[in-house]
Order: structure tokens, then C-alpha cells, then sequence
């Protein structure tokens, strides 16, 4: 894979690590260099480093169920979706923001929602042996 495919992939992953980022960060009451780089790390190194890991170690059991495992996440996902449309609530109003230290609680279920379609390119990585240090970097 050469370095336009992995840019061009990098940046259709980030455009949704972007906008959970920006919302993030219009949060805090200042900009925090160093709750920055750990809130890119997470969105942009995490999950595709572990699909890469997924993808090595357990390539030989996804490859022959890999449709059906895309088909439950996907059906999955769709369902909450809908259940969340159609389920009534009054919304969370906006308040100040607040100068507090990172949750990586949340830093890591934000990652996970947000990057579900980096999960499964960094398991394409480990199938097509594509160097993930690099491919991180570039993410």
C-alpha cells in the first residue's frame, strides 16, 4: 500500500475523530496541549492499532465469518441508532464549559463509538501487512 492510499484512508478516518475532538475541546475553558495529543492518540492511534492486533492474532478464525461479524456490528449499530431516534427524552442543555482533567473512561468509550470503521481498517492493515506505525502517524 503506498503513502497516497494510507493518506487518503488516514484522512477518511479522522473526519469523525475530528468532530468528537472539536467538540471536546469546546469544552474546555483553555487549550491543554498535552490533554490534545492524548485525546489524538486515542482517536486517531488507538483503534486502529488494536483492529491491527485483532487482525494478527486471530486472522485465520475472522477471515472464513468475517461477512457475518460485519453484518452484526453493522445490524447493530443500525439498531441503536433507531432506538435512540425514535426513544423521547429532553436533551442535555450546554452549560459552561469546565477546566477538568480527561475521563478516559469516556476518552475510550468516545474512541470506540466514534471508530468502529478504523477497528476494521487496522484489521485490513494486519491482512495486507501494511506497516502500522506508519499507518498510526499518518491517521
Amino acid at each position: 500500500m503506498g503513502f497516497v492510499e494510507l493518506f487518503l484512508i488516514g484522512v477518511g478516518l479522522s473526519m469523525d475523530a475530528f468532530a468528537v475532538s472539536i467538540c471536546k475541546g469546546l469544552g474546555m475553558k483553555r487549550l491543554n496541549m498535552e490533554q490534545a495529543l492524548v485525546i489524538g492518540l486515542f482517536f486517531g492511534g488507538f483503534m486502529p492499532l488494536i483492529g491491527w492486533a485483532l487482525g494478527t492474532q486471530l486472522a485465520d478464525f475472522i477471515t472464513p465469518i468475517d461477512y457475518w461479524i460485519a453484518f452484526i456490528l453493522l445490524a447493530l449499530i443500525g439498531g441503536k441508532m433507531l432506538f435512540d431516534a425514535f426513544r423521547e427524552g429532553d436533551e442535555e442543555e450546554a452549560g459552561e464549559p469546565k477546566d477538568t482533567k480527561l475521563d478516559f473512561k469516556e476518552l475510550l468509550m468516545l474512541a470506540i463509538a466514534t471508530s468502529i470503521d478504523a477497528l476494521a481498517v487496522g484489521i485490513t492493515f494486519a491482512f495486507l501487512g501494511v506497516n502500522i506505525v506508519v499507518a498510526i502517524a499518518v491517521i
